[in-house]
């Protein structure tokens, strides 16, 4: 054997193997789950708050919430006049 056919054959073991682990082994292409089959089920449904229920305190004014690129959010208040973004 020559040098690529090694490389070839090692290629399409490679190939196989990874078949294999993914569960699609011998499967026609056409026969493949589809994104939609994959997905997860939606979450359960919010449920209602009794009268048992305590809430829990929100701030007493809301803020800007921007978000930098570096995942900081902005602690001025919601709707601010000033250009510029203070991020904590």
């Amino acid at each position: 054997m020559s040098k690529m056919d090694n490389l070839r054959a090692m290629r399409e073991a490679r190939y196989e193997q990874a078949q294999a682990r993914a569960g699609r082994a011998g499967q026609p292409a056409g026969t493949r789950t589809t994104a939609a089959a994959r997905r997860p089920a939606a979450p359960a449904p919010v449920r209602a708050v009794g009268e048992n229920d305590v809430a829990e305190p929100g701030p007493t004014e809301s803020v800007c919430g921007h978000r930098n690129m570096g995942g900081r959010t902005c602690t001025r208040e919601a709707g601010h006049a000033a250009k510029s973004h203070r991020y904590s």
